[in-house]
C-alpha cells in the first residue's frame, strides 16, 4: 500500500488524481488552504476505496509552514511513498504589475512555498524511497506579456524541479516536472474556454498518475502541448517581443 501526500489537494487536477489512487486502495495526507474543500476531498476518496485519509488546513505560504506539513505527513504516514505538488494561485497580470504584494502571492504560492515543502521532503535523502510530481505549467517554459509573472513562478519551479531530479538521481527519490496547458478548472474561470486546446482536469490527472508510475522525468500535458510550446520556444526573439500570445 502506497502512502500520498498531496499539495493543493482541494484543487481539480489534484483530486482527480487522488481519485485514481484512492482506488488502488492507497493512504493519504492531504493539504490544502480551505478546510472545506479538503472535508469534501476528503469524504469523497473514502468512499472511492481509500485506505485511510487525514488532512491538515494550511496556507503554505505562512512562515514555517513547509516544514510543518512535511512533519505531520512523516507522523501520520510515517513514510512517504507518492508526493503531488499541485498547490498554485493564478493571479492577474495586470494587477501583478501594479501592486508589489499582488506580484509577491503569486510567487510566494507558485514558487517559493512549493520550493520550501520540496526542501524538507528530500532532506536526509538517503534510504527514502519516493516519487514526486511537481505541477509547473508550460507558462514557465517562455515569459509572455499575458502572463509572464505567473510564468515566472512556474517556470522557477520547473527548473527546481529540473534541479532536484538531476541531484537526486542517484537515490531512490524520483522527480517529474509537469507541464500542463489550458485546463478547466475553477482557478481558469474567468477565461474564454472555447477551442480545441482546452482539457478537462481527469485528462490531465490520468496523464499525470501514468508519467508517475513509469518515472518519467518531464511531460507536457496534454502530450500535443511538447510541440506548442517548441515551436514558442524558437520563434527569434526580435520577432517574438513583437508578437501577443
Amino acid at each position: 500500500m502506497k502512502k500520498v501526500f498531496v499539495t493543493g489537494a482541494g484543487s481539480a487536477i489534484a483530486h482527480e488524481a487522488c481519485k485514481i489512487w484512492a482506488a488502488r486502495k492507497y493512504q493519504f495526507f492531504l493539504v490544502d488552504k480551505d478546510e472545506h474543500k479538503l472535508k469534501a476531498v476528503a469524504s469523497d476518496l473514502r468512499v472511492r476505496g481509500a485506505t485511510s485519509v487525514s488532512y491538515t488546513a494550511k496556507d503554505l505560504t505562512s512562515e514555517g509552514a513547509g516544514a510543518l506539513v512535511v512533519q505531520e505527513a512523516t507522523i501520520a504516514m510515517e513514510s512517504i511513498g507518492v508526493v503531488l505538488i499541485a498547490h498554485g494561485f493564478l493571479g492577474t497580470q495586470k494587477e501583478g504589475e501594479e501592486s508589489s504584494d499582488h506580484l509577491l502571492k503569486i510567487m510566494d504560492i507558485n514558487l517559493t512555498s512549493a520550493i520550501s515543502v520540496l526542501t524538507h521532503l528530500t532532506k536526509s535523502a538517503q534510504n527514502k524511497r519516493m516519487t514526486i510530481g511537481v505541477i509547473s505549467s508550460v507558462a514557465g517554459d517562455r515569459g509572455r506579456e499575458g502572463n509572464y509573472i505567473y510564468g515566472a513562478a512556474k517556470g522557477g519551479l520547473a527548473i527546481f524541479a529540473d534541479g532536484l531530479r538531476n541531484r537526486l538521481s542517484s537515490t531512490n527519490i524520483h522527480v517529474l516536472t509537469i507541464k500542463p496547458g489550458f485546463v478547466d478548472t475553477p482557478m481558469t474561470k474567468d477565461f474564454d474556454k472555447k477551442g480545441l486546446l482546452w482539457s478537462k482536469p481527469g485528462r490531465v490527472a490520468r496523464d499525470i498518475v501514468s508519467a508517475m508510475d513509469k518515472k518519467k522525468d518531464i511531460i507536457y500535458t496534454p502530450w500535443f502541448w511538447r510541440y506548442i510550446m517548441l515551436v514558442i520556444k524558437v520563434i527569434p526573439e526580435r520577432i517574438f517581443k513583437k508578437m501577443s500570445i
